[in-house]
């Protein structure tokens, strides 16, 4: 079985903004002290979508790392790189397109919508790129075999396809020449005691369809200590009657991401014009935060509202305890605190949390190689894990040529 390992990334767009700090760092901070965690840029990603505007990427590519760093990711817990320095990605990506069917990338949920969605800022994604992004996505999670991805309800339709990729790619490679052979030389290696349970757990398993059984043997495995790699995955595809397993199947860490709106009511979002950025400035916060819209039904101070029908009230969710809610309630309700009276509290509040992200980020603002090294640093390891990958995967599909 392959260690635990997380894997996340982001297409590099611009500073980052409170949505992406709520949905996605806050949950990636919590992961680097519990798991292996690579996070990366995906520049490549970006690329299919906004490839008429190319010279934007590289100064983006440092924003992203730059607010990652600010908010909490620490390079010394969690390897941080860029998807285009480790060309491992685009390998597996074209090896995985000879047997990925069209139909699958057809269907992924969000590829119409998308392609509909940029064609009204005059972006046309009606290209090969864009209907294999989510094969790439899939190589992106599979070249680190990495169980773990953390993401929102609305990516969950792409790691199903990832992990049906990599039982394809299991069952068309992973009968590799000789396997049942090399599998029962590994059974031996357990010694004459686990040897035996080992095939009464199999047994049971694949005659009776025993699930208790293969969970045993599964943890049977998981302890042993004089297995190679090679060997223990062997034994796990031959429990279940499959073949050795090179790509494992990645499970999704689903994370629960508050409504967050934009400065505007709708959904905050850089191509909105509608964030509130993690460097902005206490004074930039407060500008942005008194101009977001209100319940309309509040034309004067004195006319009560409803906050339900108010923007500002959804930060006051993300924001406020529940003492100051029910003040948001009854002072709005009674017209007896005003607008701008209500947004000061989520002002504070923001202030207070984006002030440390700030601070650490400075030195990074002011002294780019530091970026360069770290990302150097993460690109070689990432590397390093991703060519460990692709060895096994150019062995299973006749490609390993001496």
């Amino acid at each position: 079985m392959f260690p635990d390992r997380v894997l996340s990334g982001m297409r590099p767009t611009g500073r980052l903004h409170l949505g992406h700090y709520h949905g996605a760092l806050k949950n990636w901070i919590k992961l680097q002290h519990e798991h292996p965690c690579y996070f990366f840029v995906a520049d490549w990603h970006a690329l299919t979508s906004h490839y008429q505007t190319p010279e934007v990427i590289e100064e983006y590519t440092f924003d992203t790392v730059i607010d990652w760093i600010g908010a909490g990711i620490d390079p010394a817990q969690a390897t941080l790189f860029v998807q285009s320095r480790v060309p491992q990605h685009a390998e597996l990506t074209l090896l995985m397109s000879f047997f990925t069917p069209l139909s699958w990338l057809e269907r992924v949920p969000t590829y119409k919508d998308q392609v509909e969605k940029h064609a009204q800022f005059g972006r046309d994604l009606t290209t090969y790129g864009f209907l294999g992004y989510p094969l790439m996505q899939a190589a992106d999670i599979l070249i680190y075999r990495a169980n773990r991805v953390p993401v929102g309800e609305d990516q969950v339709a792409h790691i199903e396809l990832t992990r049906e990729l990599a039982r394809r790619f299991n069952h068309l490679f992973g009968r590799e020449k000789g396997f049942e052979d090399k599998a029962e030389a590994a059974i031996k290696k357990l010694g004459s005691k686990k040897a035996k349970l080992y095939n009464q757990l199999r047994t049971r398993f694949q005659q009776e369809g025993d699930e208790a059984a293969l969970e045993t043997a599964r943890e049977l495995l998981a302890d042993v200590q004089n297995l190679s790699m090679g060997d223990r995955e062997r034994l796990f595809g031959y429990l279940e009657g499959g073949g050795k397993v090179i790509l494992p199947e990645p499970q999704s860490l689903l994370t629960v991401t508050p409504r967050l709106v934009g400065t505007d009511g709708g959904k905050m979002s850089k191509s909105l014009d509608n964030t509130i950025d993690l460097r902005d400035t206490p004074d930039a916060i407060s500008n942005k935060v008194k101009k977001m819209p209100t319940d309309p039904a509040r034309i004067r101070r004195t006319d009560p509202g409803d906050p339900e029908k108010c923007p500002v009230w959804t930060l006051h969710q993300v924001y406020s305890d529940e003492a100051r809610r029910q003040w948001v309630v009854e002072g709005c309700k009674s017209a007896g605190i005003g607008c701008l009276e209500c947004k000061q509290p989520v002002i504070d509040a923001i202030v207070h949390e984006l002030a440390p992200m700030r601070e650490r980020a400075a030195p990074f603002e002011d002294d780019p190689t530091l970026v360069k090294n770290i990302l150097a640093d993460g690109c070689e390891k990432a590397r390093d894990t991703a060519e460990e990958t692709m060895r096994d995967v150019r062995d299973a599909m006749g490609l390993a040529f001496s």
